[in-house]
Protein backbone atom coordinates (compact mmCIF):
# COMPACT_ATOMS: atom_id res chain seq x y z
CA UNK A 1 0.00 0.00 0.00
CA UNK A 2 1.32 3.45 -0.92
CA UNK A 3 1.89 5.53 2.22
CA UNK A 4 0.01 8.83 2.44
CA UNK A 5 2.00 11.92 1.40
CA UNK A 6 3.44 14.09 4.12
CA UNK A 7 1.94 17.46 4.94
CA UNK A 8 3.99 19.92 2.90
CA UNK A 9 5.37 23.09 4.47
CA UNK A 10 6.42 26.44 3.05
CA UNK A 11 8.72 29.11 4.47
CA UNK A 12 7.30 32.62 4.67
CA UNK A 13 9.45 35.70 5.32
CA UNK A 14 8.03 36.61 8.73
CA UNK A 15 7.78 34.81 12.03
CA UNK A 16 4.68 32.59 12.33
CA UNK A 17 1.83 34.22 14.23
CA UNK A 18 0.89 32.44 17.44
CA UNK A 19 -2.81 32.18 16.48
CA UNK A 20 -3.21 29.96 13.42
CA UNK A 21 -6.68 31.19 12.53
CA UNK A 22 -8.96 34.15 13.05
CA UNK A 23 -12.63 33.23 13.38
CA UNK A 24 -15.73 35.18 14.41
CA UNK A 25 -19.34 34.12 14.98
CA UNK A 26 -21.77 35.82 12.65
CA UNK A 27 -25.20 35.49 11.06
CA UNK A 28 -25.43 34.36 7.42
CA UNK A 29 -28.63 34.92 5.44
CA UNK A 30 -29.27 33.65 1.88
CA UNK A 31 -29.39 36.50 -0.59
CA UNK A 32 -30.05 37.08 -4.30
CA UNK A 33 -28.88 40.31 -5.92
CA UNK A 34 -29.10 41.63 -9.48
CA UNK A 35 -25.81 42.86 -10.95
CA UNK A 36 -25.94 45.39 -13.76
CA UNK A 37 -24.08 44.92 -17.02
CA UNK A 38 -21.42 47.07 -18.63
CA UNK A 39 -19.44 47.80 -15.47
CA UNK A 40 -16.68 46.02 -13.61
CA UNK A 41 -17.47 43.14 -11.31
CA UNK A 42 -16.29 45.29 -8.41
CA UNK A 43 -18.63 48.15 -9.34
CA UNK A 44 -21.60 45.87 -9.99
CA UNK A 45 -21.27 44.06 -6.67
CA UNK A 46 -20.51 47.29 -4.78
CA UNK A 47 -23.70 48.90 -6.13
CA UNK A 48 -25.88 45.84 -5.47
CA UNK A 49 -24.64 45.42 -1.89
CA UNK A 50 -25.07 49.12 -1.17
CA UNK A 51 -28.62 49.09 -2.50
CA UNK A 52 -29.45 46.09 -0.29
CA UNK A 53 -27.70 47.57 2.76
CA UNK A 54 -25.28 44.64 3.01
CA UNK A 55 -21.82 45.21 4.46
CA UNK A 56 -20.29 41.74 4.01
CA UNK A 57 -21.09 38.78 1.78
CA UNK A 58 -19.89 35.61 0.15
CA UNK A 59 -21.35 35.34 -3.36
CA UNK A 60 -21.35 32.81 -6.20
CA UNK A 61 -20.93 34.07 -9.76
CA UNK A 62 -21.72 30.70 -11.37
CA UNK A 63 -22.95 31.38 -14.91
CA UNK A 64 -22.00 35.07 -15.16
CA UNK A 65 -20.80 36.15 -18.61
CA UNK A 66 -17.90 38.60 -18.74
CA UNK A 67 -17.22 40.72 -21.81
CA UNK A 68 -13.72 41.23 -20.39
CA UNK A 69 -12.02 38.75 -18.08
CA UNK A 70 -8.71 39.62 -16.47
CA UNK A 71 -7.05 37.08 -14.20
CA UNK A 72 -3.82 35.71 -12.77
CA UNK A 73 -2.70 32.25 -11.64
CA UNK A 74 -0.11 31.23 -9.03
CA UNK A 75 3.54 31.67 -9.94
CA UNK A 76 6.88 30.81 -8.31
CA UNK A 77 8.41 33.06 -5.69
CA UNK A 78 9.81 36.24 -7.28
CA UNK A 79 12.99 36.31 -5.19
CA UNK A 80 11.94 39.19 -2.95
CA UNK A 81 11.23 37.06 0.11
CA UNK A 82 7.64 36.12 -0.69
CA UNK A 83 6.98 32.39 -0.67
CA UNK A 84 4.99 32.57 -3.92
CA UNK A 85 3.58 35.15 -6.32
CA UNK A 86 1.23 35.76 -9.21
CA UNK A 87 1.59 35.25 -12.96
CA UNK A 88 1.26 37.90 -15.62
CA UNK A 89 -2.29 39.12 -16.23
CA UNK A 90 -4.23 37.00 -18.71
CA UNK A 91 -6.74 38.80 -20.95
CA UNK A 92 -8.82 36.50 -23.19
CA UNK A 93 -9.96 38.21 -26.39
CA UNK A 94 -13.49 36.76 -26.32
CA UNK A 95 -16.31 36.93 -23.75
CA UNK A 96 -16.05 34.26 -21.07
CA UNK A 97 -18.74 32.46 -19.09
CA UNK A 98 -17.85 31.65 -15.50
CA UNK A 99 -18.90 28.07 -14.76
CA UNK A 100 -18.16 28.41 -11.03
CA UNK A 101 -16.76 31.33 -9.06
CA UNK A 102 -16.77 32.43 -5.43
CA UNK A 103 -16.14 35.97 -4.20
CA UNK A 104 -15.70 37.39 -0.72
CA UNK A 105 -16.89 40.98 -0.49
CA UNK A 106 -15.03 42.97 2.16
CA UNK A 107 -13.16 46.24 2.52
CA UNK A 108 -9.74 47.78 1.90
CA UNK A 109 -8.82 51.31 2.99
CA UNK A 110 -12.49 52.22 3.34
CA UNK A 111 -13.49 51.02 -0.14
CA UNK A 112 -15.19 47.82 -1.26
CA UNK A 113 -12.69 45.05 -2.04
CA UNK A 114 -13.38 41.66 -3.64
CA UNK A 115 -11.37 38.43 -3.64
CA UNK A 116 -12.53 35.98 -6.31
CA UNK A 117 -11.42 32.55 -7.56
CA UNK A 118 -13.24 30.90 -10.43
CA UNK A 119 -13.42 28.47 -13.32
CA UNK A 120 -14.65 29.28 -16.81
CA UNK A 121 -15.26 27.84 -20.25
CA UNK A 122 -13.04 28.24 -23.28
CA UNK A 123 -10.21 30.54 -22.19
CA UNK A 124 -6.96 28.84 -21.18
CA UNK A 125 -5.96 28.68 -18.38
CA UNK A 126 -9.49 27.77 -17.30
CA UNK A 127 -9.16 28.79 -13.65
CA UNK A 128 -7.56 31.58 -11.69
CA UNK A 129 -7.79 34.63 -9.46
CA UNK A 130 -10.29 36.97 -11.14
CA UNK A 131 -9.23 40.63 -11.14
CA UNK A 132 -12.62 42.09 -10.30
CA UNK A 133 -11.70 45.78 -10.85
CA UNK A 134 -10.70 44.94 -14.45
CA UNK A 135 -13.30 42.31 -15.42
CA UNK A 136 -16.59 43.55 -16.94
CA UNK A 137 -20.04 41.97 -16.88
CA UNK A 138 -21.51 41.43 -20.35
CA UNK A 139 -25.14 41.16 -19.23
CA UNK A 140 -27.26 41.57 -16.09
CA UNK A 141 -26.80 38.69 -13.69
CA UNK A 142 -28.58 37.38 -10.59
CA UNK A 143 -25.92 36.49 -8.05
CA UNK A 144 -26.73 34.26 -5.08
CA UNK A 145 -24.87 33.76 -1.84
CA UNK A 146 -24.83 34.78 1.79
CA UNK A 147 -25.22 38.19 3.39
CA UNK A 148 -23.08 38.28 6.54
CA UNK A 149 -23.97 40.21 9.69
CA UNK A 150 -21.71 40.38 12.74
CA UNK A 151 -18.34 40.03 10.99
CA UNK A 152 -16.62 41.54 7.99
CA UNK A 153 -13.38 41.01 6.11
CA UNK A 154 -10.86 43.86 6.02
CA UNK A 155 -7.52 43.85 4.20
CA UNK A 156 -4.50 44.33 6.47
CA UNK A 157 -0.77 43.78 6.15
CA UNK A 158 0.26 40.33 7.38
CA UNK A 159 3.82 40.26 8.79
CA UNK A 160 4.09 36.47 8.53
CA UNK A 161 3.53 36.23 4.77
CA UNK A 162 4.25 39.87 3.81
CA UNK A 163 0.99 39.88 1.83
CA UNK A 164 -2.01 42.15 2.36
CA UNK A 165 -4.73 39.71 3.40
CA UNK A 166 -8.34 39.66 4.50
CA UNK A 167 -8.87 39.37 8.25
CA UNK A 168 -12.29 39.13 9.96
CA UNK A 169 -13.38 42.04 12.13
CA UNK A 170 -16.47 42.09 14.36
CA UNK A 171 -19.50 44.22 13.55
CA UNK A 172 -22.84 44.61 15.36
CA UNK A 173 -25.11 41.63 14.83
CA UNK A 174 -28.90 41.82 14.88
CA UNK A 175 -29.67 38.10 14.79
CA UNK A 176 -28.52 34.97 16.60
CA UNK A 177 -25.21 33.77 15.12
CA UNK A 178 -25.55 30.74 12.86
CA UNK A 179 -22.22 30.91 11.05
CA UNK A 180 -18.47 31.48 11.40
CA UNK A 181 -16.33 33.77 9.23
CA UNK A 182 -12.73 32.56 9.38
CA UNK A 183 -9.30 32.97 7.85
CA UNK A 184 -6.58 30.34 8.18
CA UNK A 185 -2.82 30.72 8.42
CA UNK A 186 -0.22 28.70 6.50
CA UNK A 187 1.29 25.25 7.07
CA UNK A 188 -1.75 23.48 8.56
CA UNK A 189 -4.12 21.06 6.89
CA UNK A 190 -7.16 23.01 5.75
CA UNK A 191 -9.66 20.36 6.83
CA UNK A 192 -8.17 19.87 10.27
CA UNK A 193 -7.99 23.64 10.78
CA UNK A 194 -11.65 24.13 9.84
CA UNK A 195 -12.69 21.28 12.10
CA UNK A 196 -10.88 22.96 15.01
CA UNK A 197 -12.56 26.30 14.25
CA UNK A 198 -15.97 24.65 14.14
CA UNK A 199 -15.39 22.72 17.38
CA UNK A 200 -14.24 25.85 19.19
CA UNK A 201 -17.50 27.57 18.23
CA UNK A 202 -19.73 24.60 19.02
CA UNK A 203 -20.67 23.82 15.39
CA UNK A 204 -20.93 20.12 14.52
CA UNK A 205 -22.75 20.22 11.17
CA UNK A 206 -22.73 22.80 8.42
CA UNK A 207 -21.84 23.85 4.90
CA UNK A 208 -18.46 25.35 4.03
CA UNK A 209 -17.94 28.10 1.45
CA UNK A 210 -14.85 29.98 0.39
CA UNK A 211 -11.53 30.24 -1.40
CA UNK A 212 -7.85 30.00 -0.54
CA UNK A 213 -4.45 28.63 -1.45
CA UNK A 214 -2.72 25.32 -0.73
CA UNK A 215 0.85 23.96 -0.89
CA UNK A 216 0.07 21.70 -3.83
CA UNK A 217 -3.30 19.96 -3.93
CA UNK A 218 -3.77 16.27 -3.10
CA UNK A 219 -7.05 14.66 -4.14
CA UNK A 220 -8.66 11.46 -2.96
CA UNK A 221 -8.62 10.23 -6.54
CA UNK A 222 -6.15 11.01 -9.32
CA UNK A 223 -2.81 12.75 -9.52
CA UNK A 224 -2.02 15.72 -7.28
CA UNK A 225 -1.14 19.24 -8.39
CA UNK A 226 2.54 19.52 -7.53
CA UNK A 227 2.97 23.32 -7.67
CA UNK A 228 4.05 24.57 -4.24
CA UNK A 229 1.36 27.24 -4.51
CA UNK A 230 -2.12 26.45 -5.81
CA UNK A 231 -5.33 28.46 -5.63
CA UNK A 232 -8.61 26.78 -4.76
CA UNK A 233 -12.34 27.35 -4.91
CA UNK A 234 -14.44 25.27 -2.53
CA UNK A 235 -17.17 23.78 -4.74
CA UNK A 236 -18.81 21.67 -2.04
CA UNK A 237 -17.80 21.86 1.60
CA UNK A 238 -19.35 19.73 4.34
CA UNK A 239 -19.04 19.64 8.11
CA UNK A 240 -20.63 16.41 9.37
CA UNK A 241 -20.38 15.38 13.01
CA UNK A 242 -17.32 17.59 13.40
CA UNK A 243 -15.47 16.21 10.37
CA UNK A 244 -14.68 18.25 7.25
CA UNK A 245 -14.86 17.15 3.60
CA UNK A 246 -14.00 19.56 0.78
CA UNK A 247 -14.59 19.25 -2.96
CA UNK A 248 -12.41 21.89 -4.63
CA UNK A 249 -11.22 23.20 -7.95
CA UNK A 250 -7.50 23.97 -7.96
CA UNK A 251 -4.96 25.55 -10.32
CA UNK A 252 -1.16 25.71 -10.12
CA UNK A 253 1.79 27.16 -11.99
CA UNK A 254 1.01 25.38 -15.28
CA UNK A 255 -2.55 26.72 -15.46
CA UNK A 256 -4.10 23.24 -15.56
CA UNK A 257 -7.18 23.03 -13.35
CA UNK A 258 -8.24 19.91 -11.47
CA UNK A 259 -11.32 19.21 -9.38
CA UNK A 260 -12.22 16.66 -6.74
CA UNK A 261 -12.46 15.83 -3.06
CA UNK A 262 -9.38 16.70 -1.03
CA UNK A 263 -7.43 13.88 0.54
CA UNK A 264 -7.74 14.33 4.32
CA UNK A 265 -4.87 15.57 6.47
CA UNK A 266 -2.33 16.35 3.70
CA UNK A 267 -3.43 19.69 2.19
CA UNK A 268 -1.62 22.52 3.93
CA UNK A 269 -2.68 26.15 3.56
CA UNK A 270 -0.10 28.08 1.52
CA UNK A 271 -0.86 31.77 2.21
CA UNK A 272 -4.45 31.99 3.46
CA UNK A 273 -7.96 30.58 3.25
CA UNK A 274 -11.08 32.70 3.65
CA UNK A 275 -14.03 30.57 4.67
CA UNK A 276 -17.65 30.92 5.71
CA UNK A 277 -19.08 28.01 7.73
CA UNK A 278 -22.89 28.03 7.93
CA UNK A 279 -24.48 25.78 10.51
CA UNK A 280 -27.29 23.36 9.66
Amino acid sequence: MTPPPALRQITHPGAPAQARDAALPCHAQPVTLTLRAGVTVTQAITDALAQAGIQAAYLRLDGAVLSALRFVIPAPAPGDGHAAWYSRTYAPAQPVRLSQAGVHAGWRDGARFLHCHGLWDGAAPVMGHVLCPESILAEPFEVTGWAIDGANLHVAHDPETEFSLFQPKPTPVAATPNAILATLRPNQDIGQALARVAARHGMENGRIHGIGSLIGTCFQDGAPLESYATEILIRDGRLQNGKVALDVASVGFDGVARTGWLRPDVNAVCVTAEVLLVGI
